[in-house]
């Protein structure tokens, strides 16, 4: 997870969600950490295939989606994620994490690059 400054200038990392084995569940603690950090809207990554299809877990992430929106009344934003994940890897090796370390924190830092990217494309932030 990744939430925004206050100002919607930029991204930063929260924490890593623990998926449980109670999809229900799993859509209740990520309703509490939206009303927790007082969110607008939420975007979600989108597991598109790399020539833009929609992938079989694209459809369960999309159906999901809608159930979160639902629950929590939010605007749900889907956003393409493709790559984000190699992205978030090559950040932490840049910056000298070893690899064995990445995983604690690599779908943190993927977050912060969807939310970061939705942001400049709908030109959230922006004070000119």
């Amino acid at each position: 997870m990744a939430v925004s400054d206050e100002l919607g200038l930029t991204a930063q990392p929260v924490l890593t969600l623990e998926r449980r084995h109670n999809r229900r569940e799993d859509l209740r603690s990520l309703a509490r950490l939206a009303r927790r950090f007082g969110v607008a809207g939420i975007v979600v990554g989108n597991p598109l295939h790399l020539s833009g299809e929609l992938s079989p877990q694209a459809v369960k992430t999309q159906e999901f989606a809608a159930a979160l929106g639902e629950l929590t009344g939010l605007p749900i934003h889907l956003w393409d994620e493709r790559l984000t994940s190699r992205q978030a890897h090559e950040i932490l090796y840049e910056a000298g994490h070893p690899r064995q370390e990445h995983r604690s924190v690599v779908d943190q830092v993927a977050a912060t690059l969807i939310l970061q990217s939705f942001m400049e494309r709908q030109g959230i932030g922006n004070r000119e």
